[in-house]
């Protein structure tokens, strides 16, 4: 009954409340040698990074490049940094990576830069310049998920209350850039946000936290990555709330059960397959001698719901 009532509320609503992911040409791209390219995520677990590993080495295998995915198994700085260091060791002639702290890895990636590898940035860029990003404009997508929060709990009829939020840490450019668009979408309204609370993206963590949510009150929670998000839908579930609004943010088959069966809300759905192909072009190109001028390309977002989850 539940799914039923929450297709309902979400129909009314769905073209309002999709943002079309960009358009990106078919492209070709030849390699002038026989390059290495290393991919290191925050980390190998997540099925977002799983996504983007699957995206970039389909578009090596077409390319003729080796990409070779690199991530640790747990997100932490001193791992992240160790594989980037790996990579140097390794002689990889570029360097895709998503940066698990904008400080913690710059160095390790100056370090890179210096011994003349290309460094490109997916999902989440560090403090030193790279050939070229890709990623979610995090803003806004942010900005999307506090609108359908306050959309959420309208149509449940809740005009007051407190609202949680579960981040992966103070360091983490892409989701930090998420947290500050959801604060712009509520400012003015009647509900209060609470102080965030961290879950380093473990979404048993999440869960706790979320748990601990429920328990002082409050009328929705916004997971702002995958395992936030998990964390947070398996809590609503777990507590069987009913009048709690859950939003959360990527995708995976977890989170789209969860929404199906109506403990979220719904999710903001990043492309991160295009991020790896994308990602391994401009690695190509940059080894090639082609200038990309530390470009920033947004490659979409879109709100999945109850209505579209299928």
């Amino acid at each position: 009954m539940k799914k039923q009532i929450l297709a309902a509320l979400c129909a009314a609503a769905m073209l309002g409340s999709m943002i079309s992911a960009p358009a990106f040409a078919e492209e070709t791209v030849t390699a002038n040698g026989e390059y290495k390219i290393a991919l290191i995520t925050m980390d190998s677990v997540d099925q977002h990074w799983v996504s983007l590993k699957e995206g970039a080495q389909a578009e090596a295998e077409a390319d003729g490049v080796t990409v070779d995915f690199m991530a640790p198994d747990v997100k932490d700085d001193a791992k992240q940094i160790e594989c980037i260091n790996n990579a140097v060791a390794g002689g990889y002639d570029a360097i895709i990576v998503a940066a698990n702290s904008e400080d913690a890895i710059s160095g390790a990636l100056q370090e890179a830069i210096d011994a003349g590898i290309k460094i490109i940035y997916v999902d989440s860029p560090a403090n030193v310049p790279a050939e070229a990003t890709f990623s979610t404009d995090n803003k806004a997508a942010g900005f999307t998920a506090g609108e359908q929060m306050l959309q959420a709990l309208e149509e449940k009829g809740i005009t007051e209350g407190s609202i949680g939020i579960i981040n992966i840490n103070t360091s983490t450019n892409s989701t930090l850039m998420r947290e500050e668009g959801f604060r712009e979408a509520l400012e003015g309204s009647p509900f209060e946000i609470l102080e965030t609370q961290y879950c380093e993206g473990d979404a048993a963590k999440a869960q706790t936290i979320a748990e601990n949510y429920l328990t002082e009150g409050v009328v929705g929670i916004f997971g702002a990555n995958e395992g936030a998000a998990t964390g947070t839908g398996n809590a609503i579930k777990a507590n069987d709330s009913d009048d709690v609004v859950g939003v959360g943010f990527d995708k995976s088959d977890t989170l789209k059960g969860l929404i199906a069966d109506g403990y979220l809300y719904c999710t903001m759905a990043q492309n991160p397959d295009v991020m790896g192909k994308l990602g391994v072009q401009a690695a190509i190109k940059a080894l090639n001698g082609e200038d990309l001028g530390g470009a920033v390309t947004d490659t979409g977002v879109s709100v999945l719901n109850a209505e579209n989850v299928e």
